[in-house]
């Protein structure tokens, strides 16, 4: 029972926005094509934001059936580009009614996988971008009281947390994962030959972008 992430999967089933403008050329063919050779049914799969490119959640409804049909249990956090993304209970309910069993959203809380603690927020761009301003302090600051709040939850499920952000942490985020001890944080965001450069280096860090994995979830734990 492996956990495998992959983030930015930037599906264009629901609508025509492909990437090939940006060199991803059959890259949808290319997810499916390394998950189903690589995670097995009673894997764990961690995909952390830019998942759809839809707007609304019924436009994400092709994207989240490919990602259901999938091997292995899937569960999702919020990008900066999932504009479908709504309510928790809303999320719950669009998965019921279209029997999307193999899916979990985590929306700023936590839960279980073997013997790990997932917790996750979206994160946000760092005080040090220049154009920084007062409106992402406010939201930055309310992203760290979120994973705050997930990190003190999973806490009490177990010592090795796994977290996931979509945005590359930064200072204060890293005091967060160091408080808490946290074991891994995969982040995505990040695009191009250049990411690996662009975001932070750690043993406990990792880019999952899947741009940079060449399209195939990472193993991170068997």
């Amino acid at each position: 029972m492996a956990i495998f992430a992959i983030s930015d999967l930037h599906l264009p089933l629901g609508i025509n926005k492909p990437m090939n403008i940006f060199g991803w050329t059959d890259y949808v063919e290319k997810i499916q094509q390394n998950w189903v050779e690589s995670v097995k049914e009673n894997d764990t799969v961690l995909i952390n934001g830019d998942v759809s490119w839809a707007t609304y959640l019924e436009e994400s409804l092709k994207d989240l059936d490919f990602i259901n049909n999938l091997p292995g249990k899937k569960i999702l956090s919020k990008g900066n580009h999932d504009y479908w993304w709504t309510t928790a209970a809303k999320l719950n309910k669009f998965k019921a009614d279209n029997g999307f069993d193999s899916i979990t959203f985590l929306h700023n809380n936590s839960m279980p996988v073997q013997d790990f603690a997932i917790c996750c927020t979206r994160g946000w761009k760092s005080p040090f971008d220049k154009d920084f301003n007062t409106d992402d302090e406010k939201i930055y600051e309310r992203e760290l009281i979120r994973l705050r709040l997930s990190l003190e939850e999973g806490a009490k499920l177990s010592d090795k947390i796994i977290v996931m952000l979509h945005y590359p942490p930064d200072v204060g985020f890293y005091e967060l994962l160091d408080e808490y001890k946290v074991k891994l944080c995969i982040y995505g965001h990040l695009h191009g030959s250049a990411a690996w450069a662009k975001g932070p280096k750690s043993e406990n860090i990792t880019l999952v972008s899947a741009d940079y994995l060449n399209f195939c979830p990472l193993k991170l734990y068997d």
